[in-house]
């Protein structure tokens, strides 16, 4: 059970702290997402405690789970906040988090969410093209504001993980190239409403090694070094998120070293740093936990199939990716190889192939390192309401968002007259 600290087996029982899964499930239903709220709490202090007396901000990737209360759990710790759209800056704002300390990252945002992130008087735009500059500009004059704005470098650095999760590479869509980085803030007396006030990269989720980590850094330290050459006071240094976790036999660097990796090389410097972590705060802190319906064997395969699905978790189904499957109650039975699959009407509707399981109809399963990317991914495909979110608090069971009812489905939906 390496890397899920806070589940864990009793009496060959699957538990979530103090609670059995078992009762959950009884309790609230399946499919459900359940969190431990100790292991959110001890990822956001491992990094923060790695940055010991260096100046940083550590803003929490809301994509990765953008749950209100998740949210607020990490505003309550300190943490800033990295938004990719409009209405994540509105659930961070309602979860009590601090405009303050939020970057707007993404590639393409509207007029109405640059007006809402200045009035709200964010940190810092992230700006990935010289047009969206120009808008930017543009909305800060109509409004007789100052955006602050860091110019998100592509820095071409290969993160070695999944094509679609690499974002720094001179192909991808993300980021402008350094020498037209290096322009843009030259020309900064064309953008009367903007104040250059960083530097930022990120390069791709889900690494496993820290030496694409150390070669963006290096690349954007260049870039810092002219521009402060040419009399340019940039305040912050932000070297983005990406720091993978263990899905099954991965060996990611730990928080730690790689926090302190980063200081290493930026110790030469004073601008404060800034990350972006997302999965590496969440990811092991969540399951999805979900109930066989049905046991069919055939003389190709055994099929287990179960009541969540790729709508509920789209990770398998888009990147073919991994997630450990752990029977809740280990009984001990005829170990099988099943493809544990959904209801859903694709033959990619899969949550796990060739995983050796005990199984009986009715068991629970828990899909393992839930926690990123599943419920902010989720879906209504083939009308199948979304799962309920469950946060456990040592022996305390709390409901942060309710499962959705078909009448919610569909009371936007309006039949033509006749």
């Amino acid at each position: 059970m390496s890397g899920f600290p806070e589940f864990d087996y009793r009496n060959n029982e699957l538990f979530v702290e103090s609670v059995s899964l078992k009762q959950i499930a009884s309790e609230f239903g399946t499919p459900c997402y359940v969190y431990s709220r100790a292991a959110l709490t001890q990822a956001y202090q491992a990094f923060d405690s790695a940055f010991a007396k260096r100046d940083h901000l550590i803003c929490y990737a809301v994509k990765a789970n953008s749950n209100i209360a998740i949210l607020n759990l990490f505003a309550r710790l300190g943490s800033g906040f990295d938004i990719v759209s409009g209405g994540e800056l509105q659930r961070v704002i309602k979860a009590g988090g601090d405009p303050g300390k939020i970057v707007f990252s993404g590639v393409g945002k509207n007029a109405e969410e640059m007006r809402l992130a200045l009035n709200a008087n964010i940190l810092c735009f992230n700006v990935e093209s010289e047009a969206e500059l120009i808008v930017l500009n543009q909305i800060a004059k109509e409004m007789s504001k100052i955006a602050s704005v860091s110019l998100r470098v592509n820095p071409d650095v290969d993160a070695k993980t999944h094509p679609y999760i690499s974002t720094g590479l001179k192909e991808n869509k993300f980021g402008i190239p350094a020498k037209e980085a290096e322009r843009i803030y030259q020309s900064a007396h064309l953008f009367p409403h903007i104040r250059f006030t960083g530097l930022d990269c990120h390069i791709g989720s889900q690494l496993t090694e820290i030496e694409p980590f150390l070669q963006a850094s290096s690349k954007m330290l260049k870039l810092l070094e002219t521009m402060q050459s040419q009399g340019l006071q940039i305040e912050h240094l932000d070297l983005g998120g990406g720091l993978g976790i263990r899905y099954t036999n991965e060996t990611p660097p730990s928080i730690k070293d790689y926090v302190s990796a980063l200081c290493a090389s930026t110790q030469h410097i004073k601008q404060r740093l800034l990350i972006e972590p997302g999965r590496s705060l969440v990811g092991n802190s969540g399951i999805l936990l979900t109930r066989i319906e049905y046991l069919k064997h055939t003389p190709a395969r055994n099929f287990a199939i179960v009541d969540a699905a790729m709508n509920d978790l789209m990770r398998p189904a888009l990147y073919d990716a991994y997630h450990d499957i752990l029977p809740v109650h280990n009984n001990g039975g005829e170990i099988k190889s099943y493809q544990v699959v959904g209801p859903v009407c694709e033959t990619g509707d899969f949550l796990g192939h060739d995983r050796k399981l005990s199984l009986n109809s009715g068991d629970l399963l828990a899909v393992m390192s839930a926690g990123a990317y599943g419920m902010s991914m989720s879906s209504n495909y083939n009308t199948r309401p979304r799962a309920a979110e469950i946060m456990v608090d040592r022996d305390t069971v709390h409901v942060i968002r309710q499962r959705e009812t078909i009448d919610e489905l569909i009371a936007t939906e309006q039949i033509l007259p006749q």
